[in-house]
């Protein structure tokens, strides 16, 4: 299968983009990675502190357009790049989509692997949110948006396979949890299973994370599935602790028994991937 081939429409925009000069930039300069997460560090900590003694920010009206403005990047990603899988699954086989390369490099999909990529540095605003309305920050939330930087940069540079499937996953999940927070800052109130519902697919994408680089490392042997070990241990540690935050999570938000609440809440989500 080749993946040039690939039967779908591109836009403009997609079938200009110069993926080997974007793959040759990254390559250059993924360690900026670091710097962005030093930078997320001190900001989001420091105003912590600034905001102590400080009267929380309502923010609601930016936290909307915020909100809305990454479910449609997320809708779009999810829809062009899911294409693209779909056509591999079925000229390819599974197999073929977990080692599949062209995912960098095809039409359509190409603009959007490194749209993916790039997007985990503005993507650590939702934490300014978070201070600035002084609501709780979890662990899971910080550590989940230093590790999804590192790792997306460190591993584009590469192409290395499991990539179609790490972004479309996560592009999907994006879709509905920044729909979901959009509609909560606009005031809508959106039911309890939805978020359980949320929450689950995330667990969902850390299962299938740990399978993919489990899948990755065993066909690796074979020569035909690119990547490199050093890739496939921080990709699998990285998404078995997902799995266990995220699973933590679920069980104390939703099943762990606790006291009828004073007056109505609105459902939580992990805002998380």
């Amino acid at each position: 299968m080749n993946a040039t081939d690939y039967p779908f429409s591109e836009y403009s925009f997609e079938r200009s983009f110069d993926e080997r000069s974007a793959i040759d930039w990254m390559q250059n300069h993924w360690t900026k990675a670091f710097a962005f997460c030093a930078l997320y560090a001190v900001l989001v900590f420091g105003g912590q502190h600034f905001m102590r003694e400080r009267p929380k920010l309502n923010l609601r009206r930016p936290l909307v357009l915020w909100s809305l403005g990454l479910a449609v990047f997320s809708i779009v990603g999810a829809v062009r790049t899911g294409w693209y899988m779909l056509y591999v699954l079925s000229s390819g086989g599974f197999r073929r989509s977990i080692c599949d390369q062209g995912f960098y490099y095809a039409p359509v999909s190409k603009f959007w692997a490194y749209a993916f990529v790039l997007s985990k540095a503005p993507e650590l605003g939702d934490t300014l949110f978070i201070v600035l309305r002084k609501q709780r920050l979890i662990f899971l939330h910080w550590y989940h948006h230093i590790t999804v930087l590192l790792y997306s940069w460190y591993s584009y540079k590469d192409t290395v396979a499991g990539g179609g499937w790490f972004m479309t996953m996560n592009f999907s999940v994006h879709a509905l949890m920044y729909s979901y927070y959009a509609a909560r800052a606009a005031g809508v109130r959106v039911p309890r299973p939805l978020a359980m519902l949320i929450t689950s697919a995330q667990i969902s994408q850390m299962l299938m994370g740990v399978t993919v680089s489990a899948l990755v490392y065993r066909w690796m042997q074979s020569g035909d599935c690119p990547s490199h070990l050093d890739n496939i241990v921080w990709a699998s540690l990285m998404y078995f602790s997902y799995l266990v935050l995220f699973t933590q999570f679920f069980y104390q938000t939703y099943l762990r028994g606790r006291a009828p609440p004073k007056s109505p809440k609105s459902p939580k989500t992990s805002k998380l991937d």
